[in-house]
């Protein structure tokens, strides 16, 4: 359960040039360091990551609210790669950021892989608790009584099991394109293996037909969604959603902004109609990213 961190370099931001982008001198405004932990919890005991990224010209005597962010997929992972979104809210917003690669994620063994498929909505929501709490361990800097939440698809999942579930640290949210009842996005979907596999785990899915869930399988999706934890909720909540997904259909998120709505919890719905699932058209991406950081400073 022992954590390390290593620092790295300042990120540089790409730079236009007249022969396209290219890694310039260009000051991204700040630091990022690697938090590697090995959590006890779960039955497969892989590498947790966390990337703590922090704002240049910090005071030691001036907390950060720092804002928790795990990837989507679930199978894919954060790099430490530039990520202009997020180096906006760092280095604009003066927040501390943490990505978190839970188990489940890619690049650290097919075992952690899969160890995720049949536990979603416990254990990654255990590895990103796991990893805020080393954060706030490690670095004083951050201002535990201010931590905040933001992802898209499943990292707007995680951000409803984990406001749910951990109401008294995750103080506000964002999510984008969440997925937050499986047992009604089952039939609305364009992968419904994904809601079979990481409901009941691998092998679980038949790939050579289609068949509905039964009963008890709607009841365990349920249960392995953020909507069985709204009860729990305290956290004002922006909710964004292309209204051409695919993937994870408007519903979803619909659903859980009305929920929240009847709750009298602060939320705001931000709708762009001709986006998908990645909400990446310029226009759109832009207004998103403006409008999270505003519900951040309002909120958080």
């Amino acid at each position: 359960d022992k954590a390390t961190c290593v620092s790295l370099p300042r990120i540089l931001a790409a730079a236009a040039t007249s022969a396209g982008f290219s890694a310039s001198d260009v000051d991204a405004g700040l630091t990022y360091q690697v938090i590697n932990m090995r959590p006890s919890h779960g039955k497969v005991k892989a590498p947790v990551q966390g990337i703590l990224l922090i704002p240049d010209n910090s005071s030691p005597d001036q907390k950060l609210p720092l804002i928790v962010v795990p990837h989507g997929g679930p199978h894919s992972c954060t790099s430490t790669g530039y990520v202009p979104s997020y180096a906006y809210l760092c280095s604009h917003g003066k927040y501390a950021i943490l990505h978190v690669n839970y188990r489940g994620s890619s690049g650290f063994g097919q075992d952690a892989l899969e160890s995720l498929a049949g536990t979603a909505g416990d254990l990654d929501v255990k590895d990103c608790v796991h990893a805020t709490e080393h954060a706030l361990d490690l670095f004083p800097i951050i201002d535990p009584d201010r931590v905040g939440f933001c992802g898209g698809s499943h990292g707007g999942y995680l951000a409803g099991h984990c406001t749910g579930q951990y109401p008294e640290l995750f103080k506000v949210a964002a999510m984008r394109n969440p997925v937050t009842n499986i047992a009604t996005m089952t039939t609305a979907t364009d992968i419904v293996d994904w809601c079979a596999i990481e409901t009941f785990g691998v092998g679980s899915y038949d790939w050579k037909k289609y068949r509905g869930p039964d009963r008890e399988e709607l009841g365990a999706m349920w249960d392995a969604s953020p909507i069985a934890h709204i009860k729990n909720v305290k956290a004002p909540t922006l909710v964004a959603l292309g209204m051409s997904d695919r993937r994870v259909p408007p519903s979803q998120g619909l659903e859980y902004y009305h929920s929240l709505r009847s709750k009298r919890i602060a939320t705001k719905l931000l709708v762009y109609e001709h986006d998908d699932h990645a909400i990446d058209r310029v226009v759109s991406e832009a207004d998103h990213w403006i409008n999270i950081k505003r519900w951040f400073d309002e909120h958080l």
